[in-house]
């Protein structure tokens, strides 16, 4: 199934739902379209049209593929601007991914600061592509066209960044804000460029913070990801990205806890 039609079954008020293999990685569902469900799931509570300004996730346990997943969200308070919204993914009767959002309107402020404009000098046609290869790239990368500036997974660099571009392979019907969660998601653990054998790793939590208005990226539009290692050790990394249009507009901030596991 593609993308947006997981995405549309959950906004027709669908409680469950399954993810086939075609959308896993390694024993689990892939994270951002595990997120993406949930927070649509959380939208349906709004009683107006607030926007989201974070979530914060935590991976709990792996969704597995085919078996129903199923969707819960909880008002926790709706005041005048801002509420806050819990959302739950829940398999076999356990919760296997949470999410808390917070939406909130616009309000007047004094104080204006805005990210400078960042566009990346480099043509996305001319880097390198993350090519989908059965059994040794996850499935769920065939969906998505990578376009790597800096070194690929398990290249041995002594890198701490990663950067690129990334958009959807089949164009979806528009980009809000469960196509961006994927997008982003989409991403390896920053950490796995340096190391220099194929080792898993997984998102403990994931915060990401959305610029409103919202910049637009078209549907076929390439978006620019740059995330930087804060730190890492002990089999932990601490992560920071940034995500542009190609306009060089930023549209997100994103941080994540990963463990690694080599």
């Amino acid at each position: 199934m593609s993308f947006s039609s997981l995405i549309n079954e959950v906004s027709q008020v669908a409680s469950e739902i399954e993810i086939n293999e075609s959308w896993s990685q390694g024993r689990a569902g892939f994270g951002g379209l595990v997120a993406a469900l949930v927070y649509e799931s959380m939208a349906q509570q709004l009683s107006d049209d607030r926007p989201v300004r974070s979530l914060h996730v935590s991976f709990v346990g792996p969704v597995a593929a085919g078996k129903p997943l199923h969707l819960e969200s909880e008002v926790l308070r709706e005041g005048k601007s801002v509420s806050q919204i819990l959302g739950r993914g829940v398999q076999n009767g356990q919760t296997q991914v949470s999410v808390l959002g917070s939406f909130g309107h616009s309000r007047p402020s004094t104080i204006q600061v805005n990210d400078k404009t960042h566009i990346f000098p480099e043509n996305p046609s001319e880097q390198t592509p993350l090519n989908f290869f059965e059994g040794v790239t996850p499935n769920f990368t065939k969906y998505f066209d990578f376009r790597f500036c800096t070194a690929l997974p398990f290249a041995g660099s002594d890198e701490t960044v990663l950067r690129g571009f990334v958009r959807f392979k089949s164009s979806e019907e528009k980009i809000g804000i469960a196509q961006l969660l994927a997008l982003i998601d989409a991403w390896p653990p920053a950490p796995l460029p340096m190391l220099k054998v194929m080792s898993p790793a997984s998102s403990l939590n994931w915060t990401v913070e959305f610029i409103h208005p919202m910049p637009a990226l078209a549907p076929d539009e390439y978006c620019q990801y740059e995330a930087e290692i804060v730190h890492a050790s002990n089999g932990y990394g601490h992560t920071r990205a940034k995500i542009w249009n190609r306009k060089g507009e930023l549209i997100a901030i994103s941080q994540q806890t990963v463990a690694i596991f080599g």
